[in-house]
């Protein structure tokens, strides 16, 4: 039995855990309740959330397989296109074909062979000739350009040309290099050589109009209906101020005409001494060139002035007419003093002449040049090239 004014343990336990209850109680009471109205409204909220998660995800979803059923569509159209660029190449390449299978082959043309500056083994078809001049480089040079006036050397082999007949022109075709003045030849040629450049080779056909013209040229075997066909090798070309270009020498002959200087283009000056000329030829290099030597049967290219002793009267020269010559030299074909006096020598050099009548035009003289039978000529030659 418990003693008053004491508690028992239980007794102790039963007072706390009940103390503990009364306050659960009383804050149960203090906190209100959630009316029905809130908690119906709260639970409609989160339907709502849910259902708007929903919709997004479901929109999401359309617009993948949206996307997904584009690039569909567009991988077929890319098929598709595909295959129709394919049947149309096909087919086109299936028509190219014919329509080149139903060509006509093109006309056979002119063939030309063989090395620049070496005989060339021409071709011609069996068709009409071109109506109209034409010009083809068949080699294209890098040297001196061709001008008008100019002096071009050229290897020429030249075939007339009517119907499907043509015919080799020996007279034009020597094998031999021709001084050709560019402007004073046929038409044709003329063309053909301004413009073109040192170490080309040209095939021209030339029709009449532009060649021997309608009456032809029977000295050469050309009527007025030939075309001709020429192939030109363009060896060298020399304009009208081509002047001597070495070393001055000096002068050891007597009794000899003076030499001046003179600009480019124009002929150096002669003074004739008041003595009688030497019988003998006389040569006296004025200028030594430093080129090939000059040898016999050569094409000589010079520039030259030729002066009567007697009168002192000059009676040809080259730079008066504004353009070198050309001339064989060694067979004959010029006098006899250039013949014996300028092989031998250098291009480039200037070389004095005094030429006395047998080594000159004779007994005969020139009337034309006014040169008696007598007469002593001086001639000073700037050579510049040979061929």
């Amino acid at each position: 039995m418990a003693r008053a004014g004491h508690r028992t343990s239980l007794e102790f336990w039963v007072t706390l855990e009940g103390r503990k209850a009364n306050r659960n109680r009383s804050h149960d009471q203090e906190r209100p309740a959630m009316p029905a109205e809130q908690r119906n409204k709260s639970a409609l909220d989160r339907k709502r959330a849910a259902a708007a998660r929903n919709r997004v995800k479901s929109g999401r979803k359309r617009a993948e397989a949206e996307a997904r059923r584009q690039a569909a569509k567009r991988r077929a159209r890319r098929r598709w296109l595909l295959i129709a660029i394919a049947v149309v190449v096909v087919a086109g390449l299936g028509t190219a074909g014919l329509i080149y299978a139903t060509l006509p082959s093109p006309p056979p043309s002119v063939a030309v062979s063989g090395a620049f500056g070496a005989k060339p083994t021409v071709t011609i078809p069996k068709i009409d000739p071109p109506a109209s001049l034409r010009v083809r480089h068949l080699i294209s040079g890098h040297g001196t350009r061709v001008a008008k006036g100019d002096l071009a050397v050229a290897d020429l082999t030249a075939y007339t040309w009517e119907g499907t007949a043509t015919k080799k022109v020996s007279e034009l075709s020597t094998g031999q290099p021709q001084p050709l003045t560019v402007g004073s030849t046929i038409s044709g040629l003329d063309k053909g050589l301004e413009g073109s450049r040192v170490g080309s080779r040209l095939m021209l056909t030339v029709p009449p109009k532009e060649g021997f013209g309608s009456k032809g040229d029977s000295s050469v075997g050309v009527s007025g209906k030939d075309t001709l066909l020429l192939v030109v090798d363009v060896l060298g070309s020399y304009q009208k101020t081509a002047s001597a270009h070495g070393t001055p020498e000096a002068v050891t002959g007597t009794g000899l005409p003076t030499v001046g200087n003179s600009s480019a283009g124009t002929a150096p000056p002669v003074h004739i001494p008041q003595t009688a000329p030497s019988a003998k030829l006389q040569v006296q290099t004025l200028i030594q060139g430093t080129g090939p030597v000059v040898k016999k049967g050569k094409l000589l290219v010079a520039q030259y002035e030729g002066v009567i002793w007697r009168t002192g009267k000059v009676f040809d020269s080259t730079w008066t007419r504004g353009a070198p010559a050309g001339f064989q030299i060694g067979t004959g074909q010029v006098v006899k003093g250039w013949d014996d006096g300028l092989v031998g020598k250098r291009v480039g050099s200037r070389v004095l002449l005094v030429v006395p009548p047998a080594d000159g035009y004779g007994k005969q003289g020139s009337s034309q040049a006014g040169i008696k039978g007598t007469d002593t000529l001086v001639f000073v030659v700037d050579i510049l090239g040979t061929y």
